[in-house]
C-alpha cells in the first residue's frame, strides 16, 4: 500500500506521458483484414500475426491498471482510454515487428545489461526519473528501486508486479530502438568527399542575370498524351500507386444542441435554488440534489478554479463570499467560499497501519504512547507494531512520503491541514492507522470552495426534432446515394466529403470516436448505398453515402488517368517550349535582345547559391545549368518549374560562410530523419493493419 501511494504521489503524471518517454512511438494506422459475420476476426495484424481482440484486450486492462497504479484514480474520460488503447497496441508493434527484426539485425540486450538498467547504477530515464524512485529533493535515490523490489512479493493484489514488468518491458524495448538507431547512425556517416563537395556547392556563388519565359496558361491542343503511354507511365511507376483499402463517403450529421428554451430553463432552475446554496448548512446533500458537481474538501489557490470557469476563480480570489450566476454558453455556475486558510502544497507524512479485529485497541494504544511519551520513537514503533512492513521511504519504517491533494490516499485528505508533529487517528479501506505530518511546504493562500454547476442539456422536445431531421433526410435516401444527393437538394443540409477512409478511422470532422460510423462504412459491401440514421454519443446523428470502395493493391490506372496524363502533359509541354525558344534564339549573344524576342525582361542575381532558389520556388534543372556553365556565355534554354530559362554567368565569387561543421549538421539530420522512418517503413514493408476503431 504505501508503495502504491508513494507513486500516486510523487509520480503525478498519466500513462500517455510515461508511454512518450519510453518509446519512440511511431504508429500509422493502416487497414482491412478478414471479415467474420460482417466484422474482423482480430484488432489488427502484424507481420503476418493476427491480434485477436481478447489478447488485445488483455493489454488494455494491463495498461489500465498501470494508469490506476500511477494516478491513483480509474480512467474515466474516452482520451485517456484511447491513449491507453495507443500504448497497448505499440506494445504489439514493438514484439511482433520491431525487436524481432532488430534481433534479425544482430541486436540483443542481455540479462545483466537490463538489470542494470533497472536496479544499478546505470539506471535508465524511465528510473532514474521516475519520482516514484526519488527522494523528497526530487533527486534519484537507487535504494527506493530496491525497496520498490523488495515489496513486490508482499503485494496481494499483484499490481506492483504488473508495474514492474512493465518498466522492465519498456526499458528493454527502448534498448532495441537506441541500438537499432545507432547501427543507421554509424553506418552512415558522410566522407570528407561528400561535406566538401556540400560546401562547396553552398560556398559558391554566382552573378547572373537571365530571362524567363513563363509557360503558356491555356492548354496546348497540340500535345497530345495517348492511352498508350499512360499505362507506361502507370506501370514503370507502378509503386506510386499503391495503395490501401479504403472508402470515399459523404456524410451528413445533426448535431443535438440544447436550444433557447432549453438554456433559459437551465438559467431559471439554477437562480431558483440559488438562494438555498447560500445558506444551506449541508453542502454536500445539497449539490448532490441541485448541482451537476458534487461538493470536494480540495483546496484551491489562485488560478485552480480557472479549469472551471475563468470569471469564477476572478470573483473568488478577489474576495467574493459568494459569487452571482454566471453564465458561459450552455454552463452556468456560482461558488461559495466555504473556509480561507493558509494551506501548504504538499506534507511528509508517517503512519501506522492496524488491521484485524483489535486495531482500533492497539491504534489507541500506541497513539497514547506516541502522545505521553516524549522519547517515542514514530520508525521505531512502527517497525515493531505497524502491519504494514513496507513503507520505509527515505529508509525509516512507517514513512509514506510526500503527498498532495492530487495524489492522496482515500481517506488521508485531512493530512493537509494536519499539525505537524501531532499524531492522530484515521481510517481508511485498508484499515486503522496513526498518522503524523512530520514537515510541510511553506503554506499558501487556499479556499475552501463549493460550486454549483448547471449545464443545460436538450430537452426531449429538442432531442425529437433533430432526430426527426436526420429521419426527414435518411428517408429521402431511400438508402442510395442517388437518393442522397435528392436529399440534399431538397433540405439544403451541409454535406461533408471524405476520401479514402481507413479501418482505422474513428473521428469524423469534430466528432471523436465515431466508431459505428466506421462500422457502417466497412460492413457495406457495395458502394451507392446510403445509410439509415447513425446514432453517435447520443448526441449526433449521421447519414452516410458510401461513394467508392477501394481495395487494397493498386488504384486501376483509369483512376489515376487524369492525374498521369497532366504530368505527361506538362513534360512534353515544357519540353516543346525549350525547343521553340532553342529555335528562336539560335546564334544570338545578346541576353537583352533575347528578352526582347521572348516579350520578357532582364532578371538579376548578384550572389545566386547553387544550393538555393529561384523566387518562391527551387529550379534544380536551372542551377544545374549554372554550375556546368562557362561564365561569360549565353546558356540555355533550360526548361524549369516556372518557365524556360536563358541565362549569363558572369562571375562566380567563393564564400566561406558555410562550414564544415554546417555540412556535418546537415548529414545528421538526414540520418536522424532516416532513423525516425525505421518503424513506419518497416510496418508498411510487414503491412500492418490496424482495425481498432471497429472495436472500440
Amino acid at each position: 500500500m504505501a508503495v502504491l501511494q508513494r507513486m500516486r504521489d510523487k509520480f503525478g503524471i498519466a500513462i500517455s506521458v510515461i508511454i512518450a518517454l519510453s518509446l519512440l512511438y511511431f504508429i500509422a494506422p493502416i487497414n482491412d483484414i478478414m471479415n467474420l459475420f460482417g466484422r474482423p476476426q482480430n484488432v489488427g495484424e502484424i507481420n503476418g500475426k493476427g491480434v485477436s481482440y481478447e489478447d488485445f484486450q488483455e493489454q488494455v486492462d494491463k495498461y489500465t491498471t498501470i494508469n490506476e497504479i500511477v494516478t491513483g484514480s480509474s480512467v474515466k474520460n474516452e482520451q485517456a482510454q484511447k491513449q491507453i488503447r495507443d500504448a497497448a497496441w505499440q506494445e504489439f508493434i514493438d514484439n511482433y515487428l520491431f525487436v524481432k527484426n532488430a534481433q534479425a539485425a544482430g541486436i540483443k540486450v542481455g540479462s545483466a545489461e537490463l538489470v542494470d538498467l533497472t536496479t544499478g547504477e546505470g539506471a535508465s530515464p524511465m528510473i532514474s526519473q521516475n519520482p516514484a524512485f526519488a527522494d523528497e529533493n526530487g533527486a534519484f535515490n537507487p535504494e527506493n528501486v530496491r525497496n520498490f523490489v523488495r515489496n513486490i512479493d508482499n503485494d496481494e493484489s499483484g499490481r506492483l508486479r504488473i508495474y514492474w514488468n512493465y518498466l522492465q518491458n519498456a526499458i528493454n524495448n527502448q534498448q532495441y530502438y537506441a541500438r537499432y538507431a545507432s547501427l543507421f547512425r554509424y553506418s552512415s556517416i558522410a566522407n570528407q568527399l561528400c561535406i566538401e563537395n556540400e560546401m562547396a556547392a553552398n560556398n559558391e556563388l554566382a552573378n547572373v542575370d537571365f530571362v524567363v519565359a513563363s509557360y503558356p496558361i491555356q492548354k496546348d491542343s497540340t500535345i497530345k498524351v495517348s492511352k498508350s503511354e499512360i499505362n507506361s507511365y502507370y506501370n514503370d511507376h507502378k509503386d506510386f500507386f499503391k495503395q490501401n483499402a479504403s472508402r470515399d463517403i459523404e456524410y451528413v450529421v445533426f448535431e443535438v444542441v440544447p436550444s433557447a428554451s432549453d438554456i433559459e430553463a437551465t438559467s431559471r432552475e439554477i437562480n431558483e435554488c440559488y438562494d438555498e446554496f447560500a445558506a444551506t448548512d449541508n453542502m454536500k446533500a445539497f449539490l448532490l440534489k441541485h448541482s451537476d458537481r458534487s461538493y470536494s474538501d480540495y483546496w484551491y489557490k489562485a488560478g485552480e478554479l480557472k479549469t472551471v470557469n475563468a470569471e469564477l476563480d476572478r470573483q473568488v480570489f478577489e474576495g467574493a463570499a459568494q459569487t452571482p450566476v454566471i453564465q458561459d454558453g450552455n454552463h452556468f455556475y456560482a461558488a461559495r467560499v466555504m473556509e480561507s486558510a493558509m494551506v501548504s502544497d504538499s506534507v511528509y507524512v508517517k503512519h501506522m497501519l492496524f488491521q484485524g479485529a483489535d486495531a482500533q485497541n492497539r491504534a489507541d494504544s500506541l497513539l497514547n504512547v506516541l502522545n505521553t511519551d516524549r522519547k517515542a520513537d514514530f520508525s521505531a514503533l512502527a517497525a515493531i507494531y505497524s502491519d504494514d512492513k513496507g513503507s520505509a521511504a527515505d529508509g525509516e519504517f512507517g514513512n509514506v512520503g510526500w503527498m498532495t491533494q492530487t495524489y492522496m490516499l482515500p481517506g488521508f485528505e485531512s493530512v493537509i491541514t494536519a499539525v505537524v508533529g501531532k499524531p492522530y487517528i484515521v481510517k481508511t479501506q485498508y484499515g486503522t492507522h496513526i498518522v503524523v505530518v512530520s514537515k510541510k511546504t511553506a503554506p499558501v493562500a487556499k479556499k475552501k470552495v463549493a460550486i454549483l454547476e448547471k449545464t443545460a442539456l436538450a430537452s426531449n422536445e429538442t432531442y425529437n426534432s433533430y432526430y426527426a431531421q436526420a429521419n426527414t433526410f435518411a428517408g429521402i435516401t431511400n438508402g442510395t446515394y442517388e437518393g442522397y444527393k435528392k436529399a440534399l437538394d431538397s433540405t439544403k443540409v451541409y454535406s461533408h466529403k471524405l476520401n479514402n477512409v481507413l479501418e482505422s478511422t474513428s473521428n469524423f470532422g469534430s466528432v471523436e470516436q465515431a466508431r459505428e460510423v466506421t462500422r457502417w462504412i466497412y460492413d457495406t459491401k457495395k458502394a451507392g448505398k446510403a445509410s439509415e440514421i447513425i446514432t453517435v454519443n447520443n448526441n449526433y446523428f449521421f447519414v452516410v453515402a458510401l461513394k467508392a470502395i477501394h481495395k487494397e493493391g493498386y488504384t486501376p490506372v483509369e483512376e489515376v488517368a487524369s492525374g498521369i496524363e497532366n504530368t505527361l502533359y506538362t513534360r512534353k509541354m515544357q519540353e516543346k517550349a525549350q525547343a521553340d525558344i532553342a529555335a528562336k534564339i539560335a546564334g544570338m549573344t545578346d541576353l537583352d535582345a533575347i528578352a526582347e524576342l521572348l516579350g520578357t525582361s532582364v532578371q538579376s542575381n548578384e550572389s545566386l547559391s547553387l544550393a538555393s532558389s529561384m523566387g518562391s520556388r527551387t529550379e534544380p534543372a536551372l542551377l544545374g545549368g549554372i554550375a556546368a556553365a562557362q561564365d561569360g556565355v549565353i546558356s540555355g534554354p533550360v526548361a524549369g518549374r516556372m518557365g524556360v530559362y536563358v541565362f549569363r554567368v558572369n562571375s562566380r565569387e567563393k564564400g566561406s560562410f558555410y562550414t564544415e561543421e554546417d555540412a556535418k549538421n546537415m548529414e545528421a539530420s538526414k540520418v536522424q530523419y532516416t532513423t525516425q522512418m525505421i518503424l513506419p517503413v518497416m510496418m508498411d514493408a510487414a503491412e500492418v493493419k490496424d482495425n481498432r476503431a471497429r472495436f472500440f
